[in-house]
């Protein structure tokens, strides 16, 4: 039996308004939005009896998606944002753009800051990391050809 493909990687977040928007000025679409709740959800996640909004946010592409979640209850138990890019666990979302610079500038708009500098990686890439909505970090890669 085969992969068939990664299907969406989730995030956590406290302002589910806010990052949805974050993410639709980056280039996602908003697929759709649901409140997941009830006996049969806590069985999957093993939190018991849950409460989640959530929101699917689909890269255009079609191939990629991100599952925002605000969870209502139980209530969040820890906050891995603000660590360093060395920390163990999930790090981030990488995206290609098509002009870094631009999307910077965008996304400044939105309360994205630097963590680092945007470098040049041989001939292939320009990259950087971010910190987006609620501190997220969120990696950008232009490729250049």
């Amino acid at each position: 039996m085969a992969l068939k493909r990664m299907d969406n990687v989730g995030i956590v977040v406290d302002d589910l308004d806010g990052t949805i928007d974050f993410f639709r000025e980056l280039g996602l679409e908003l697929e759709g939005r649901a409140t997941i709740e009830g006996e049969w959800a806590g069985r999957v996640t093993g939190l018991g009896d849950q409460q989640v909004e959530i929101a699917m946010m689909r890269t255009p592409d079609g191939h990629s998606r991100l599952e925002l979640s605000r969870f209502l209850r139980p209530s969040v138990v820890a906050d891995h944002r603000n660590a360093p890019v060395n920390a163990l666990g999930y790090l981030r979302v990488m995206f290609a753009v098509d002009d870094l610079d631009e999307t910077l500038a965008r996304l400044r708009n939105r309360g994205a800051q630097l963590v680092g500098e945007v470098v040049q990686y041989k001939d292939a890439y320009r990259l950087c990391y971010i910190r987006g909505p609620e501190g997220l970090l969120i990696g950008l890669a232009q490729e250049l050809a």
